[in-house]
């Protein structure tokens, strides 16, 4: 009987030895990385969903009038008698009154168009606010005073002026204001508080989506039936004119012929619109 080489019997349990190890470690480099892939599924964040203004209403055929209700910002149960009204309304808000950030966030969780009411200087200026527009303001004069101004409205979409039947015939001033509009992508409505207004043509030079009041405002006399009769002039400008912006303020006569007036707007052929479906 032939006696078996020592040597290749060593040979072979060497070899046995070396194929166990790397069977173990490829084993091992697998688990690692499907623990990896397990590690990263699970511990990976979800992105975060992107912030993002609120999406332009679809455009729509026939004549259409967009109301803007000025002046909010102090009285917190006036806005909500706006909100209770459920028709697309647009609210404009006046900066560093007592409900103003508040007010202008709930506006636009119910889904309405949220503006700055931007304090402007009057003529007469009987009751400035405490920050506004002043003639001869330098660009970062203007600047600062309307970041401001947006911090405490936060939501919203485009400005019109408060007053301002001087500062809005100031040409420097109006030419300051339009560029930062731009740059934040903000509409404007020149509320017409003058005749003399330049601030609706500054706005088109600058390339600011704008617009102008072109219905009389319609509570200057703060009467329902006075009022009525203002909203029925607004349906009529907007069928004559295919749009018109009318603006009134959150009186309690103005609401109640709001009420009364509105129903009859869609058999009448005019649609209701937030303002930036109207301004170009």
């Amino acid at each position: 009987m032939a006696r078996k080489n020592p040597g290749n019997v060593h040979k072979l349990l060497f070899l046995i030895l070396v194929c166990a190890a790397g069977v173990v470690v490829w084993m091992g480099g697998c688990d690692k990385i499907a623990s990896k892939f397990r590690s990263k599924t699970k511990t990976q964040p979800a992105k975060k969903e992107k912030t993002v203004r609120r999406a332009p209403t679809p455009a729509v055929s026939g004549p259409k009038l967009a109301i803007i209700l000025d002046d909010l910002g102090n009285d917190r149960e006036a806005a909500e008698a706006v909100f209770a009204l459920h028709y697309p309304l647009t609210i404009s808000i006046l900066p560093y009154h007592a409900h103003s950030t508040e007010i202008a966030e709930e506006a636009q969780r119910r889904g309405l168009e949220v503006m700055l009411h931007l304090p402007m200087r009057a003529v007469a200026n009987e009751t400035p606010e405490a920050h506004q527009l002043e003639a001869g303001m330098s660009g970062e004069d203007v600047a600062r005073e309307l970041s401001g101004m947006l911090e405490s409205v936060p939501t919203a979409d485009g400005v019109n002026n408060h007053e301002g039947s001087l500062a809005t015939t100031d040409a420097k001033l109006m030419g300051e204001l339009m560029p930062l509009l731009r740059q934040r992508d903000l509409f404007f409505v020149d509320s017409r508080t003058t005749a003399a207004t330049v601030a609706f043509d500054a706005a088109e030079r600058a390339g600011v989506r704008s617009g102008f009041r072109n219905v009389p405002f319609l509570d200057d006399v703060q009467d329902v039936a006075a009022i009525r009769k203002q909203l029925e002039l607004a349906l009529r400008g907007a069928k004559e004119k295919g749009a018109a912006i009318a603006i009134g303020h959150p009186h309690a006569e103005t609401l109640r012929a709001l009420k009364e007036v509105l129903p009859r707007a869609e058999a009448e052929g005019v649609r209701l619109v937030v303002v930036s479906e109207v301004v170009k």
